[in-house]
């Protein structure tokens, strides 16, 4: 066997690095006509958002630009932001997409943590973006992305968008990729530890996941997707490859709301969409006047806690597919899927709600997954009951932590990825989590710590103590909840609290609710947070 192997050798005809761009390629070669994008008034066919690309990549090289260099985006999921999943690569750049929800101080960190040498940033975030290149030493240059219907038409004194595309070459030859391990992305976590960490994707995960959400959702050609999804969420599960795969048609939405999903839902016949429990929450609970006839099946897929299961019943008489899946940022987004035994359709909802809040099985394209006992090491009995860390392995699995070897080194820990989550295994198994590791909260999709919030109140001279917890929302999932307690003769109110937060943090950390009690400590001074769990629980 040996000599077998050692005979035949890999070749420009049997082996080429796998990348997402070339399915752009392909479904601009097999359906130049077919509509790739919408948006408002806006329309794309393949070819002209392959075209679009191929300008862009040649542009940002004419910029000034070398292939390894980083370029970043703050915008919305307009067509845009969807082209850089494709420009940005063809160029052999990285692509940086960044949470336009981040406070100036964090994305001034990204920008000069990841060596982004540009940004393009839509009109509305440019007074962040502006007070964010201010705070670092490099010089970048910005673009803006104009949107007039929207609003934001560009007086600015930067060139937008369209300009830049101009520049570009729609005869372009897109860089050649000769190693599939080499950087498409990062995308920097919530900072639920101190400062976000920059998660490196590469070639090989990013077109394996396109593929992998293809395979869990059992998906035809020609999807119409709808994104509700921020694009800048894990390169928006990868989806922006995964449509392109499928020559489908994304839906673009500038911001989320019940009428108009249910709008575009009806008027573009949109049969597939993502998002965070919040995103069924404004479905379900749309008003007669927002919601609109459906005559067909949408499938929705999300992700973090499990929707409850009134929301789950809604939702199917709504005429949505709900899918349950798991991931995180170092896994390409959803890399575990609950899927779906057809015999489960037999059970009353309030069961089949039970059978989907179990997170379920590692993606085909993933290798594996594991729930451990964290102190021996060992799988934990498929019980059910046995509490353990979920770990992960796979090549849906990130590169590492951009500039933080010790921090990758223990992530990768033993062989495998290491996710801090905690959860148990079924006998069949399936995983479902029980706990975060952390303290992390997850409102609307959105990581949380709670001990920067924490770290932000302690500013506050008067407080003696304080301990932030997740509190369920029915809107959001989860909420923080900030349990205080104050030095003696010291007065502040719940307004007080709230108003120092907002000033400090971005808008979706701000605590919804404020106790003022004394704080449960372990007999070494340790907050109990699970005593604080239980009273809002």
């Amino acid at each position: 066997m040996s000599g077998i192997n050692n005979s035949l050798k890999r070749n420009e005809a049997n082996y080429v690095p796998l990348n997402p761009v070339a399915f752009l390629k392909k479904a601009s070669a097999r359906f130049p006509n077919k509509t790739s994008i919408i948006y408002e008034k806006k329309a794309f066919n393949w070819s002209e958002t392959y075209i679009r690309c191929k300008c862009l990549a040649s542009a940002l090289l004419k910029s000034g630009l070398h292939p390894g260099d980083t370029v970043g985006f703050l915008a919305m999921n307009t067509p845009e932001l969807y082209e850089a999943h494709f420009g940005v690569p063809m160029a052999g750049l990285i692509l940086n997409a960044m949470n336009y929800r981040l406070d100036a101080k964090t994305l001034s960190y990204i920008l000069d943590h990841s060596e982004t040498k540009l940004l393009v940033t839509d009109m509305e975030f440019l007074p962040i973006a502006e007070k964010a290149v201010g705070m670092i030493n490099s010089q970048l240059d910005i673009f803006v992305i104009e949107d007039v219907e929207a609003g934001f038409k560009n007086t600015s004194k930067y060139q937008d968008y369209e300009t830049l595309l101009s520049n570009g070459d729609p005869n372009y030859r897109e860089s050649v990729l000769e190693n599939e391990w080499e950087t498409i992305s990062i995308n920097y976590t919530s900072g639920t530890t101190g400062n976000p960490k920059g998660v490196a994707y590469h070639y090989r995960g990013a077109y394996l996941n396109s593929l992998g959400n293809i395979l869990e959702w059992n998906m035809d050609f020609h999807p119409v997707y709808l994104w509700t999804l921020p694009m800048f969420h894990c390169n928006g599960w990868c989806f922006p490859w995964t449509i392109a795969a499928k020559a489908g048609t994304n839906i673009c939405l500038r911001k989320v709301s019940a009428k108009t999903i249910y709008s575009l839902i009806a008027k573009h016949s949109v049969d597939h969409l993502c998002g965070a429990p919040v995103v069924l929450s404004i479905l379900s609970d749309a008003t007669m006047e927002e919601k609109a006839s459906l005559d067909h099946s949408c499938k929705v897929m999300t992700a973090a806690a499990p929707p409850p299961a009134a929301i789950l019943e809604s939702m199917q008489e709504l005429g949505f597919q709900v899918t349950h899946v798991y991931g995180l940022t170092e896994v390409y987004g959803p890399c575990v899927a609950c899927a779906w035994d057809p015999e489960w359709d037999n059970l009353p909802i309030r069961e089949q709600a039970i059978m989907k809040s179990r997170q379920g099985v590692a993606y085909v394209v993933q290798e594996d997954i594991r729930v451990v006992n964290k102190e021996s090491g060992l799988d934990v009995p498929k019980d059910g009951k046995a509490i353990g860390e979920v770990l992960l392995r796979g090549n849906i699995t990130m590169k590492g932590y951009l500039k933080n070897s010790k921090a990758t080194e223990e992530a990768f820990s033993g062989g495998w990825f290491h996710t801090g989550d905690l959860g148990v295994m079924f006998e069949n198994g399936y995983v479902q989590l029980k706990d975060r590791a952390k303290d992390i909260i997850i409102s609307g999709g959105e990581n949380i710590s709670s001990i920067e919030i924490e770290n932000c109140i302690y500013h506050l001279e008067q407080v003696a103590a304080c301990g932030v917890v997740a509190m369920a929302d029915k809107k959001w999932g989860e909420v923080p909840c900030v349990f205080i307690e104050l030095k003696p003769d010291s007065n502040l109110t719940k307004d007080q609290i709230i108003d120092h937060c907002r000033s400090n943090l971005a808008s979706f950390k701000v605590p919804k609710e404020v106790i003022f009690q004394e704080i449960p400590k372990t007999s070494t001074g340790k907050i109990q947070k699970v005593e604080l769990r239980k009273l809002v629980t």
